[in-house]
């Protein structure tokens, strides 16, 4: 892919941020909900902690999550980073696709689940699958950005290739962090 043009670049990369720290902040709402719902006192309240849940998975989760993943490869692509050059990138990759794949088929179906117990005026079953799916999430988000931050591990093989052989992309050698 070519490289982004640095006013383009500078742009996706705050689309990017934004996007990833507010799917960090949605998955933060879910787990207090999801915390709240369990913890109620009353069955109106888990309602609503569960309720709330619900309305914040169908507009948000997904939609953010693959915003994040999306925004993600464009600038891995159009960027020196590369997708596959730098082990912190790709490290972040693959965690973010796991992540969107399970908020869309594993968290999503366990709120649709809880609406359904709620709907039926059931008490929620496991709802401390609730609890623990945004938890787990919660600090895979906080790892990808300690990682986005800090930009650990190196080079992959790949990238040690293409280093080896002196590619230049935009006038700077491929992988350097100027």
């Amino acid at each position: 892919m070519q490289q982004l043009k640095r006013p383009v670049r500078r742009a996706l990369l705050v689309v990017h941020v934004v996007v990833s720290v507010g799917w960090l902040g949605l998955t933060l709402g879910v787990l207090a909900l999801g915390i709240t719902g369990a913890t109620a006192g009353s069955a109106e309240a888990a309602e609503g902690a569960y309720r709330s849940m619900n309305v914040l998975g169908d507009w948000l989760l997904i939609p953010i999550s693959l915003l994040s993943l999306i925004s993600g490869v464009v600038l891995s692509l159009g960027t020196p980073w590369g997708l596959a050059r730098h082990r912190w990138v790709y490290v972040k990759f693959w965690l973010t696709l796991l992540t969107t794949a399970a908020t869309a088929f594993a968290l999503r179906a366990r709120i649709d689940a809880a609406m359904a117990d709620v709907a039926a005026g059931r008490a929620v079953g496991a709802a401390t699958d609730l609890i623990l799916a945004p938890s787990v999430s919660l600090s895979v988000y906080a790892f990808l950005t300690a990682i986005s931050v800090l930009k650990p591990w190196g080079l992959t093989a790949r990238g040690r290739r293409l280093r080896g052989r002196g590619a230049a992309v935009g006038g700077r050698r491929v992988g350097s962090r100027a």
